[in-house]
C-alpha cells in the first residue's frame, strides 16, 4: 500500500524525521501504524479524513486488532502512534479535538527483564575462547561493549571512532531522538577498544575508518549480524529464554542495581527520559533480595 494512498500521513512523518529526528525504524513502526489505521477507515468507515476520525472508529479498529491475537502491548504501541498523530493535528489547527482523549490503553503485565547472571558472564569473558581471527576480535568487543556501557544495538552499530574519548575516557553515544549522553568507560574497555583500532590499520588497510566496529571485509556491521553474535555466545553460558543485545543491556543496569548503584545514574547511563522506565530494575534487585533471604535466613 503505498504512502501516497494515504497523503495525511506524510507530512507527520517528516515532522518526526527532520524535527523529532526519529530513528529509521522508528519511522517506518509509524508509517505502518497509521496506514492500516487509515486503510481501515476507508475500508470500515467509509472516510479517511481526518477532520471526520471519531473515537468510535479508533476503537473499532483496536478493537478489530484484539480479536485478531494482538497482544496488548503490540496494541498500546499502535495508540501511541494515534495519540502522537492526533497530537500534531491539534498543533497544526487542523482538529479542535482530538479522537485519542478518552481511548484507555488496555493494561499489560508487568514482566521482569530477563538478564544474564553476574557468574555466567564472567564464564564468558574469563573462559569463553574467541576465535584467534579479526572476527574472534570483533565478537568479543562488541559483548565487552555491550556489557559495559549499556548501550542499544542501533548505537553500537553507529558508533565512530571520533565518539570515543581516550583522555575523557568516555564514550559519546547518540540515542533516542538523538539524544546524546556520554558513557565512562574503564580503562580495561578503552585499552581493548584503541587496540583493536590500531590493529584495523594493520590488518584491514581499507576498513571503514569512520565507523568503530567492521567485519573481516572492512565494512560497518549490520545489526542481524550483532544480533547473531550475541545470541551464539550467550547460549553458550546461559539458559535464559531471551539472548538478544538488549539482555545484555538488562543485565548491565540489573548488576548496577545489585551492587548499589544510584537510580538515577544508572537512568542517565541507559539514557531513559523518565524514571519510571528504570525503575523496573529495582524489582529485580527485590527479587534477588528475597531469594537470598530465603535461601540465608533459618526462618525463611
Amino acid at each position: 500500500m503505498p504512502t501516497s494512498e494515504f497523503p495525511q500521513v506524510q507530512p507527520f512523518i517528516d515532522y518526526l524525521a527532520y524535527q523529532k529526528r526519529y530513528a529509521h525504524h522508528t519511522l517506518i513502526s509509524y508509517e505502518n501504524d497509521l496506514r492500516a489505521f487509515f486503510h481501515f477507515l476507508t475500508t470500515e468507515c467509509g472516510t479517511a479524513v481526518i477532520t471526520e476520525v471519531k473515537p468510535v472508529f479508533v476503537r473499532s479498529w483496536l478493537a478489530g486488532l484484539k480479536e485478531s491475537g494482538m497482544e496488548s502491548k503490540s496494541i498500546n504501541r499502535k495508540i501511541s502512534t494515534l495519540k502522537s498523530f492526533f497530537k500534531y493535528q491539534l498543533r497544526q489547527g487542523v482538529i479542535e479535538k482530538s479522537p485519542m482523549s478518552t481511548i484507555v490503553s488496555p493494561k499489560i503485565k508487568k514482566r521482569l527483564p530477563q538478564f544474564v547472571a553476574e557468574a555466567d558472564l564472567a564464564t564468558l569473558f574469563n573462559h569463553v575462547e574467541f576465535p584467534d581471527n579479526w572476527e574472534g576480535r570483533t565478537h568479543r568487543l562488541i559483548l565487552e561493549l555491550f556489557y559495559n556501557t549499556g548501550m542499544r544495538q542501533a548505537e553500537l552499530v553507529t558508533l565512530k571512532e571520533s565518539q570515543v574519548d581516550k583522555s575523557g575516557q568516555t564514550i559519546k553515544v547518540h540515542g533516542k531522538g538523538n539524544k546524546e549522553r556520554i558513557l565512562p568507560v574503564s580503562k580495561e574497555l578503552m585499552t581493548a577498544i584503541l587496540d583493536y583500532r590500531e590493529q584495523k590499520r594493520i590488518v584491514l588497510e581499507t576498513a571503514d575508518r569512520e565507523v568503530l566496529l567492521v567485519n573481516s571485509k572492512g565494512s560497518s556491521l549490520y545489526p542481524k549480524y550483532v544480533y547473531n553474535i550475541v545470541k551464539q555466545y550467550l547460549t553458550s553460558v546461559t539458559t535464559i529464554d531471551k539472548k538478544s543485545p538488549h539482555v545484555l543491556r538488562h543485565s548491565f543496569a540489573t548488576h548496577l542495581m545489585n551492587n548499589g548503584a544510584d537510580l538515577n545514574a544508572v537512568k542517565e547511563l541507559l539514557g531513559h527520559s523518565s524514571l519510571a522506565a528504570t525503575q523496573v530494575y529495582t524489582h529485580n534487585t527485590i527479587e534477588k533480595l528475597k531469594d537470598v533471604y530465603k535461601k540465608a535466613h533459618p526462618k525463611a
